[in-house]
This record gives structure tokens, C-alpha cells and sequence, in this order.
């Protein structure tokens, strides 16, 4: 008894602390038309402090999206065109004589932002890649002997073209595992095509002011930690990420064949992480099946390795992911 009163009591909470998101969702979609999944996973993203891989066409509003959503929060936003000749300096910053001064002083490069737009990731040499995931991951950057903090929140939205391969560098598996997301976008359907050419045609974009602040998705963050997750809901989630590495153990036979690897602890962490964030978007103070398998496409198709056979087959990780979401027992 004393545990339902504890979850009444945080959905009140979240009911309160969640109002931000229906103004960040009417701000969005004031500017991106349609894309509602694209507008939910960034959300996700920001509230469970986790980085996002977007991959999709060009044109379907990948810049324009996270640009509108850094305006809708009182913070700063930098873009980052990723090219064959970027240097890792070029990302941190680095350290540039003063004659002035007469000594090195630290220029701080454009990583230093609240959202961080990488656009086209896969063009920049590993070198750069892993100078921003290393940024990623600490939430640091080193210039010379200093290390600095990044702000915070530190949100990193990366895109990749999935169409022209030539002249690329493909993201390593295991710096693809740090980004928590992974958003496939898709075309629009033939109405918001026609609202898209209707709203270009009539002139400038809507104009977007700022309805929250850093320090109010601080203290969402901090909610969100709160959403309760039961032991059954726990178990499920470890069960999928399993049924990814082992899934003979759990009737899928016909997938071993088929999976290289399979998603790591880490994909179990951000599961249950982007689960929390979902149910928290959703104003509700407890995760359910419905929520991990909202989000379990996102979080798990760039965690599972396909071999020779699947692609000989067609097979794609999306389809594996179906296939061990539909056979997992739900609790």
C-alpha cells in the first residue's frame, strides 16, 4: 500500500515537472511538420542524458530539428560540418599562441555547447570521430595539459546520409554503442508533404522563443531518475538484450546464424534509461512493457552485429529486433 501512495505521489510529481514537454512539443511542431518520432526521440535523448544518431535522407529536417529545440531552451547550440579535412582541433578547440601576452591561451572549439549538431559524422576520419566521442563520453575535453568541463545539459545529435557511401567513414561498432540512440527517419506522408510546400512557399519559418531552461531539464533529469522501475519490467529488459546474444535460449534458433554479436551492458542501462525517459514524456510515474517497446528499436538496432549470411538474406538488425521483441514473454 505504502508503494502505491509512493506512485501516486510521483505521478503527481511528473505531472507537474512534465508540463515543459507539451510546450517543447507544440514549439516543435509549430517548425518540423509531422516527424513526431524524430521530435519524441530528441526528448528522450535530453531527458535520459543520452546522445542520438540520426539517419535519414537529406532534406527530412534533421539540422532544423534540434535547432528549433536549443531555441525552444534558453542554451547555446553549435554545428559542426564533418569533412574529409577536419581536424580533432577543429572540433575541442586548441591552444593558440598570444604575442600579446606572450604565452599559449586556450581557445575553446565549437564542442563547448548544450546541443551539439554533428552533421554528417561519417565524413570526418576516426581520429575526429573519437575526439568527440571521447567528449561524449567524459562530458571533458583536454587542450594541452588543461581539461575542461563540458556544459550541461551536453546533448551531441549526430546525422549520417545513408544513401551516398563514397568518400565516408563508417562509425567503428564500438563507438556507434555510445550514442544511446539510433532514429531511422522516414519520408512524410502525402498531407504533411503538401503542408511542408505550403508553409516554404508562404515565406519564413515560425518564430521560435525559448519556453524552458537548462536548469528546469536539470531538474526533470532528476524526475526521471525517480520513475519506478519494477524487478518483472527489469528482468524483461535483461531477457531482450539476452535473446540478442543467446537466441536459441529463447526459441529463436533461426537467428543464431544470423547475429554476430549481440548488444552489450550497455544497451540493457540505456533500455531501461530511455524507458524511464518515455514514461516520463508520457506523464507516468512507473514504466511498462508498452514503454521498453517503444523504444527498444531505437536503442538496440545499431547494438546488434548481422553476419554475412543476414545480409546475403536481406536480414537487417531491425527485422531481429522484431523478431526477439515479438518472441521475449512479456510480464
Amino acid at each position: 500500500m505504502a508503494e502505491a501512495i509512493d506512485i501516486r505521489e510521483l505521478n503527481m510529481r511528473i505531472e507537474q515537472q512534465s508540463s515543459f514537454v507539451t510546450n517543447l512539443i507544440t514549439g516543435m511542431d509549430r517548425v518540423i511538420v509531422g516527424q513526431k518520432h524524430l521530435v519524441e526521440s530528441l526528448l528522450i535523448g535530453m531527458l535520459s542524458d543520452g546522445h542520438i544518431l540520426l539517419e535519414g535522407v537529406p532534406g527530412l529536417a534533421k539540422t532544423l530539428a534540434i535547432k528549433t529545440l536549443s531555441q525552444l531552451i534558453d542554451s547555446d547550440y553549435s554545428r559542426i560540418q564533418f569533412t574529409p579535412d577536419l581536424l580533432p582541433a577543429d572540433v575541442i578547440g586548441t591552444m593558440i599562441y598570444s604575442q600579446k601576452d606572450e604565452k599559449f591561451l586556450v581557445k575553446k572549439g565549437p564542442v563547448f555547447a548544450n546541443f551539439v549538431l554533428a552533421d554528417e559524422i561519417n565524413r570526418a576520419p576516426a581520429k575526429v570521430q573519437s575526439a568527440l566521442l571521447e567528449a561524449m563520453q567524459e562530458k571533458q575535453v583536454t587542450i594541452g595539459t588543461e581539461t575542461f568541463s563540458l556544459p550541461n545539459p551536453f546533448l551531441v545529435m549526430a546525422t549520417q546520409n545513408p544513401v551516398e557511401q563514397e568518400g565516408t567513414y563508417p562509425l567503428p561498432e564500438a563507438q556507434m554503442d555510445r550514442f544511446m540512440l539510433k532514429v531511422v527517419i522516414d519520408y512524410p506522408t502525402l498531407d504533411e508533404e503538401k503542408r511542408i510546400i505550403r508553409e516554404n512557399l508562404a515565406g519564413s519559418l515560425p518564430e521560435v522563443r525559448p519556453v524552458t531552461t537548462a536548469e528546469d531539464i536539470q531538474k526533470a533529469r532528476s524526475v526521471v531518475r525517480e520513475v519506478y522501475i519494477d524487478e518483472k519490467i527489469e528482468q524483461y529488459i535483461a531477457d531482450i538484450v539476452f535473446a540478442t546474444r543467446y537466441p536459441d535460449r529463447y526459441g529463436l534458433k533461426e537467428l543464431k546464424a544470423m547475429i554476430s554479436f549481440g548488444g552489450s551492458p550497455r544497451a540493457s542501462i540505456n533500455l531501461a534509461k530511455a524507458s524511464r525517459a518515455y514514461a516520463f514524456v508520457k506523464r507516468r510515474g512507473y514504466v511498462v512493457p508498452e514503454d521498453v517497446r517503444a523504444v527498444a528499436h531505437d536503442v538496440l538496432r545499431h547494438r546488434i552485429g548481422i553476419t554475412y549470411e543476414a545480409e546475403a538474406s536481406s536480414v537487417t538488425s531491425e527485422e531481429i529486433v522484431s523478431k526477439i521483441i515479438n518472441k521475449v514473454e512479456v510480464p
